[in-house]
């Protein structure tokens, strides 16, 4: 069973609507947006298209959860077969070259890297900072080799920043409005102290991000003709962004290099976390190592360098690696699987999770943070709510909040400076929505943050919110990581407790003797899930990639499970921006008019035009306000219970009944309303 592609939805000439048939008067908004936000309307983007292999998803996992886990992790196939396509391209191979030199050239000469993104690609940006980069320094400082790096370059690992719009609590949960501002891209490239020599990486998965379009023409702007400068990263191809004209700008200046990393849709529509992600995470980390590798050559032996990590491995080997990572993570899903429905069951229970970890910090906090906008969850819980709403909370052993985000980042939490963004904001921005959203996210965007959020496995958390019975966990362990009395204590703490745990680790070599023993002796089995990684990187990139695989897969399966995806689309999707709106308009028009094109349909209710787009639009927006008024639709996504107001109202021929929707919706879930059109 499945649900309905999204080719042919769109009305024909020779079936209109009747006018108004919904009932529906468009507001302000949605005239607005149909109008004149096309430039918004991305549905014909190759990441926002559905993907053969998983396009079953919610079935099949609800049949066997490790075939849904292979679905999931067999699209990274595409992956592979992209990267060595660039390995195999000398075009394009040639430009993540030069891209490696021309890094190895400013930090030579002094200068800084910038990586900066929006939503999941800022938090791969930061990622590169705090997950890559320092925590590589980290390790070197204590070796004897950093002694000789740094006489030679000295500051050399504070030269790289990540940057995720928004600033650092962008991290926890995006800031309404903000990535749809070219202006905050400037003023963030600005506040960070980016210099004319300096390098900027703007990283898009769609390529269509204003935000990171504004990054890129502000550092383009700095830094003159100069193309070796401003770097343009993106998994789109170039004639579906054409018709954008914000994505053609960029495409046509020729101050700024391009490199095009487009491997497909994603596994769940429009889920840019996932493969588009990995890729590029994937590429610029390989490119990074490179042209570290080529830095330190200048002071280190080759034995030095190979005691650090480094290998004689090129970009070209480094990207056709990538298909022994994606078939090490795909071997798992059976292994996986139990994880996957012990965490689905604990929260079908009304139970929470907890995850521990400490190199793995970056990849899980990202994974975590991540399942909110795409599953429509609670973000993580301020230490000032008054009840829980998050499922998941993510701790590291630490003393205070303070002490967790220095763990996270590696560097002091940076948040936006009203002092230098509300001038711009209030007067620069002409779209009135636009400002009053950037306006309100602004407001939560500051270093005041930093103590709202508390990520520290310490006695003031586990006063406050410890595992309890009937909750899930898990130690989550990355690369050869030391054994720690803080993982022992926990593990002992929550499985005493009766919460049900699992340790998951990613590492070049197997578990270590002293960590089973531990594991063997807690008072409730915990299973173990070491996945073994063959080749050792600097960066332990490797690892990062299969670890972000494979939480990926997991998330979005317990998510599956939970009736939280519909086919592979996400349907639980909030429409915070104006390119979520887009897609979220797309996701009720092509599910409504993939039933009306069934036979099952058309035997039980004859044909029926076609909904347009401006009646889903029309539909959402009425969906966003009686979300919040009609009797049961509190806390049902917008998109589902759209879905079900349209089609009812266009069985029975009446106006849309959001009371009788809701109800439909709480009592059978769209999967199960939908079951009776499944045409795959």
């Amino acid at each position: 069973m499945s649900f309905l592609v999204m080719a042919g939805v769109l009305a024909p000439a020779a079936a209109q609507p009747a006018p108004n048939r919904l009932g529906i008067s468009p507001s302000a908004q949605s005239q607005d947006f149909v109008a004149n936000k096309q430039q918004f309307q991305l549905h014909s983007l190759l990441t926002e298209q559905r993907h053969p292999r998983s396009f079953d998803l919610s079935a099949r996992i609800a049949a066997d959860t490790a075939d849904g886990l292979s679905s999931l992790l067999s699209v990274d196939e595409d992956i592979a077969n992209a990267l060595r396509g660039v390995a195999d391209d000398p075009v394009r191979l040639a430009t993540l070259e030069a891209a490696s030199r021309d890094i190895t050239r400013a930090l030579r000469d002094g200068h800084r890297l910038y990586f900066y993104g929006t939503g999941s690609t800022g938090r791969l940006a930061e990622t590169i900072e705090s997950g890559l980069w320092r925590p590589f320094w980290q390790r070197t400082a204590k070796t004897v080799a950093m002694a000789k790096i740094e006489a030679r370059y000295p500051g050399l690992g504070e030269r790289v920043r990540g940057e995720i719009t928004g600033g650092d609590r962008a991290l926890i949960a995006s800031l309404e409005g903000f990535e749809d501002i070219p202006e905050i891209g400037r003023l963030q490239l600005q506040d960070n102290g980016i210099q004319p020599d300096d390098l900027v990486f703007a990283v898009t998965e769609g390529g269509e991000t204003s935000a990171v379009i504004g990054t890129a023409l502000a550092a383009a702007d700095q830094a003159g003709a100069d193309a070796r400068r401003t770097w343009f990263v993106y998994n789109n191809p170039d004639d579906v962004l054409r018709p954008f004209e914000r994505s053609r700008r960029v495409l046509d200046d020729a101050r700024i290099t391009k490199i095009p990393l487009p491997t497909g849709p994603q596994a769940i529509t429009g889920s840019t976390r996932m493969q588009a992600t990995t890729t590029s995470l994937y590429v610029l980390g390989v490119v990074l190592e490179d042209a570290t590798r080529a830095l330190l050559r200048d002071v280190l032996t080759t034995d030095e360098l190979a005691s650090l990590g480094f290998s004689e491995a090129s970009v070209a080997d480094r990207l056709r690696g990538f298909g022994v990572l994606q078939q090490t993570a795909a071997a798992t899903a059976p292994k996986l699987a139990a994880w996957t429905e012990r965490e689905a069951a604990s929260y079908a229970r009304g139970h929470r999770s907890t995850y521990l970890a400490t190199r793995a910090l970056m990849p899980v906090f990202v994974d975590v943070t991540e399942r909110a906008p795409t599953f429509r969850l609670g973000p993580l819980d301020p230490v000032d709510a008054t009840e829980r709403r998050s499922w998941i909370q993510v701790w590291t052993p630490a003393t205070d909040a303070s002490q967790a985000w220095q763990a996270l980042l590696h560097r002091p939490f940076h948040g936006l400076d009203k002092a230098l963004y509300l001038p711009p904001f209030e007067t620069g921005i002409p779209d009135p929505y636009l400002r009053e959203a950037a306006l309100r996210g602004l407001s939560n965007a500051g270093d005041e943050q930093q103590a709202l959020y508390d990520l520290s496995y310490s006695p003031a958390n586990m006063q406050r919110n410890a595992p309890a019975a009937g909750d899930s966990g898990a130690l989550i362990l990355l690369g050869d990581e030391a054994h720690q009395v803080a993982n022992t204590q926990w593990l002992e703490a929550a499985t005493a407790a009766g919460a049900e745990l699992v340790l998951f680790s990613v590492s070049a070599r197997p578990l270590a003797s002293d960590v089973l023993r531990d594991v063997a002796a807690l008072p409730r089995p915990v299973p173990v899930i070491a996945i073994t990684v063959p080749q050792r990187d600097a960066f332990e990139l490797d690892q990062t990639i299969t670890l972000k695989m494979l939480l990926n897969a997991h998330s979005t399966g317990v998510m599956a499970k939970l009736g939280r995806v519909v086919g592979n689309t996400m349907t639980s999707v909030q429409p915070g921006n104006l390119k979520l709106v887009g897609r979220a308009t797309w996701l009720i028009l092509s599910h409504v008019n993939g039933v009306l094109e069934t036979p099952a349909w058309r035997d039980a209710h004859g044909a029926t035009a076609p909904l347009s787009y401006a009646e889903a639009n029309a539909v959402l927006f009425d969906a966003i306000e009686q979300r919040r008024m009609a009797a049961g639709a509190a806390g049902l996504p917008e998109v589902e219970l759209s879905v079900v107001a349209v089609l009812e109202a266009l069985k029975t021929g009446t106006p849309v009944d959001w009371a009788a929707a809701a109800t439909r919706l709480r009592t059978e879930g769209l999967n199960r309303y939908l079951a009776p059109y499944a045409t795959r």
